[in-house]
């Protein structure tokens, strides 16, 4: 900023407050829009500001790339940041329970952004130490944006058609870079197919850290995250499938006992789960016709109920994120399921 650029606090207060006023914001202040600077977004996006890229049936509401790119803006976003908005939003239209109902499920879902590629260097994307938490711009600013999209484009606001009896710390704010530079798997996005610069998108329900840092031995970090991922608190239905965002110490932990992405997967799917017995104690042992658990169930108390439904690995989302300050993974329970897909981000040449 020059030093003869002439700021005018109270004209910026007097926009804010008229932001807040319209019912716009989430809670904290926005960024006023003018047209220069959503000219700018929209150059940036490379695509046509009156284009559909998202629907919700249930309410008749569309978003177009305009919308999305005001809320961008609003939400503190860069310009440069806006293809990543339109990558992570096509990415969210892939899911099924974004498409649905889950925006305004009683469990008040977050949604899971993970980033690979060079762009996350260029846009200072945090993928190492403190990865889930704030500090850095552009992790929070362009899940915020979701946020907004959701918020001001489909009109899903709390106590209207949003219906979340508590709903989730950091519902809009869990973007992630891939820590590519020490992982020792293929990034995540590639292993989906889609090289280079791309996100990757779910609903979650909760995410919950998992302290491993005192054993060396791959089977009993497994076995923490197993155990875990099937407590019986995330059960309403038949099954309820989770993802890992490993710490680098714990991907490499896996990786050199021999196991691949795949195969750390697969053993989660196996070995999560509860006896018929422990969920009794839950109340949760038997299902109706329409797969909804409840007490009384009629299986042997004995009998292992596994967490995840019979599945191929890649239904488990597996990434890796985070320093290697100490042995410390999140296990990210979603809402319903995750499509298995990537999406690549578009940049304008």
């Amino acid at each position: 900023m020059s030093a003869d650029t002439a700021l005018d606090a109270d004209a910026a207060q007097l926009a804010i407050e008229h932001c807040y006023e319209q019912g716009w914001s989430d809670g904290l202040p926005l960024v006023p829009v003018t047209q220069p600077l959503l000219d700018r977004f929209l150059a940036a996006g490379g695509r046509d500001g009156d284009e559909i890229i998202g629907d919700m049936p249930q309410t008749g509401r569309t978003v177009t790339v305009r919308t999305a790119a005001m809320n961008a803006a609003m939400a503190g976003c860069l310009p440069e940041f806006f293809p990543v908005v339109l990558a992570t939003f096509a990415s969210l239209m892939k899911e099924r329970a974004a498409r649905g109902g889950g925006w305004q499920s009683t469990s008040g879902p977050a949604p899971l952004i993970v980033v690979n590629g060079a762009v996350r260097e260029r846009l200072g994307i945090n993928s190492a130490g403190g990865v889930f938490g704030p500090g850095f711009r552009a992790n929070a600013t362009i899940a915020r944006a979701i946020g907004l999209i959701v918020r001001n484009g489909f009109g899903v606001r709390p106590h209207e058609l949003e219906q979340a009896t508590q709903g989730i710390p950091g519902r809009w704010s869990i973007l992630i870079g891939e820590n590519e530079e020490d992982s020792p798997w293929e990034p995540l996005a590639a292993a989906n197919g889609v090289g280079g610069d791309a996100v990757t998108t779910t609903l979650l329900r909760t995410s919950e850290f998992v302290d491993n840092r005192h054993s060396t031995d791959p089977e009993h970090l497994l076995g923490d995250l197993a155990d875990t991922i099937g407590r019986s608190g995330s059960w309403i239905f038949a099954h309820a499938m989770a993802g890992v965002v490993l710490c680098p110490e714990h991907a490499h932990l896996l990786a050199g006992a021999g196991w691949s992405r795949r195969d750390v997967a697969a053993q989660l799917m196996e070995r999560a789960g509860r006896t018929t017995a422990q969920l009794a104690r839950a109340g949760k042992d038997g299902l109706t016709d329409r797969g909804v658990r409840h007490p009384g169930g009629d299986l042997a108390p004995e009998e292992f109920q596994r967490t995840a439904p019979p599945a191929d690995p890649s239904s488990m989302l597996i990434a890796v994120a985070g320093s290697r300050t100490a042995g410390i993974s999140m296990v990210t329970r979603y809402f319903a399921d995750w499509s298995g897909t990537s999406t690549p981000i578009a940049h304008r040449n």
